[in-house]
């Protein structure tokens, strides 16, 4: 089984995350952002990785801190998940529509940290959640697991369904990315490392 745990711990928040990549798509989420909760569980249940992310950040003053640092756990402990990356797929795509909105995924398990991010996020807010932050999560989850990652908008007008789009898009294409194909010997690159 691939799977890891990382525990981060600073003056603003303590993040504890769990992954298991051969998982069944099981979460437990606990971040005190009841959207970055429904997000994560998304992630969990259309990635197939069973996830467990506990989280207390100091959101008296807004949710920046706890969803960067969310995303920069849940990049190591995806990272280490990983282990020597052989017989791994490398690249992942997934378009996911809902409703009017449709979001393309496209990952690549390079071992070079990456992130193209268009999303047109018309609502600030939703519940205690400021919807700027997506791109800071989706920043920090690529660059701490060293993928690169392109996240882009096709269609779509409605807030919650672009971000919640691409969140299930995220979770489809990193299943795509990991699996093993037994016709892979090493890792899947010429260089011979990811």
């Amino acid at each position: 089984m691939r799977e890891a745990e990382v525990n981060r711990k600073t003056a603003e928040t303590e993040v504890y995350v769990k992954i298991n990549i051969d998982g069944a798509g099981k979460s437990h989420i606990n971040t005190g952002i009841g959207f970055l909760d429904h997000m994560l569980n998304l992630f969990s249940k259309h990635g197939l990785f069973d996830l467990q992310v506990e989280a207390k950040g100091d959101l008296y003053v807004d949710s920046h801190h706890t969803v960067e640092d969310i995303g920069i756990t849940l990049g190591q402990a995806f990272l280490k998940a990983l282990g020597d990356k052989k017989s791994i797929k490398r690249y992942g795509l997934s378009y996911v529509p809902m409703d009017e909105a449709l979001i393309r995924a496209v990952v690549d398990i390079s071992g070079r940290p990456y992130l193209y991010y268009d999303l047109e996020l018309k609502m600030q807010v939703l519940g205690n959640f400021e919807t700027e932050t997506v791109e800071d999560f989706f920043r920090a989850f690529a660059y701490n697991s060293y993928i690169t990652l392109h996240i882009e908008q096709l269609h779509g007008k409605n807030t919650h369904h672009i971000i919640e789009a691409a969140f299930k898009a995220l979770g489809r294409s990193l299943d795509e990315a990991t699996k093993i194909d037994d016709r892979i010997e090493g890792v899947p690159s010429t260089k011979g490392v990811l």
